[in-house]
């Protein structure tokens, strides 16, 4: 089903015959407040416990029918990134600005996916269709191509940062329910990691031993600011903007 086809029957009525479930509800649900109360239990839970089941519990009524509002969970999906997308501010593109602008942008997403645990994963592999999404990418080429960036190179870079943004996160998020068990909370301890790396055979790590203070450096986004920089000054290499 394509992306018109899915938001037209997003708008159809319910199908009696294929909603089983008694409803409890007595005032219709909207698409608003799916994705509402979807954001909220991906907020308390974490987005691997967003099924359509439970978001139908949340909703109190019955999970066939949410497919009067919600075609399938990557419609879902769609809704959901396009709701943080739209709470994006885009600046006006500045040629002389433009590295600080994309920086921005991309804080911008990372912060939203922090918010919601989990959630950059219904970011990975989605077709850009739903207009706020739109809008960010729309944002985003114009801030390269006010850079002097090519637009071929704007558009992979693009993807490039989005990708990066939505690993970063997921990763975090990873980390974060790992540490929640008691036997895991090791794997995001600095100290721990830096006694287990300075411990090991010379011999056989001499450069991980060496420089273990090294490898597990860093605070907050450290890494996320130096691997952003990293991809966006190489990306100035292609630009014939100003080189600021």
């Amino acid at each position: 089903m394509n992306p018109r086809e899915r938001r037209a029957a997003r708008h159809q009525p319910p199908n009696p015959e294929a909603d089983l479930t008694p409803r409890r509800r007595t005032v219709p649900i909207t698409v608003e407040q799916v994705v509402d109360t979807a954001l909220g239990v991906i907020a308390t839970e974490g987005y691997e416990a967003l099924t359509m089941r439970r978001l139908a519990g949340a909703l109190d009524t019955g999970p066939a029918s949410l497919y009067a509002h919600v075609v399938n969970k990557a419609d879902l999906d769609e809704l959901l990134i396009g709701r943080l997308c739209a709470q994006l501010v885009l600046p006006e593109p500045d040629p002389s600005a433009w590295r600080e602008q994309i920086r921005g942008v991309c804080a911008q997403i990372r912060d939203q996916y922090l918010t919601y645990p989990g959630i950059s994963r219904a970011a990975l592999a989605m077709a850009p269709t739903d207009l706020e999404t739109l809008r960010v990418s729309e944002g985003m080429l114009a801030i390269l191509l006010a850079g002097g960036v090519a637009p071929q190179a704007a558009a992979w870079a693009i993807d490039a940062l989005l990708l990066y943004v939505a690993a970063y996160c997921l990763e975090a998020s990873i980390v974060r329910q790992r540490a929640a068990h008691d036997d895991a909370a090791w794997v995001v301890d600095r100290d721990e990691l830096l006694r287990r790396f300075t411990a090991l055979p010379a011999a056989t790590f001499p450069h991980t031993a060496r420089h273990a203070a090294e490898i597990t450096a860093g605070e907050g986004h450290d890494r996320f600011d130096f691997t952003l920089a990293l991809m966006i000054d190489g990306l100035a290499h292609r630009s014939t903007g100003p080189q600021v």
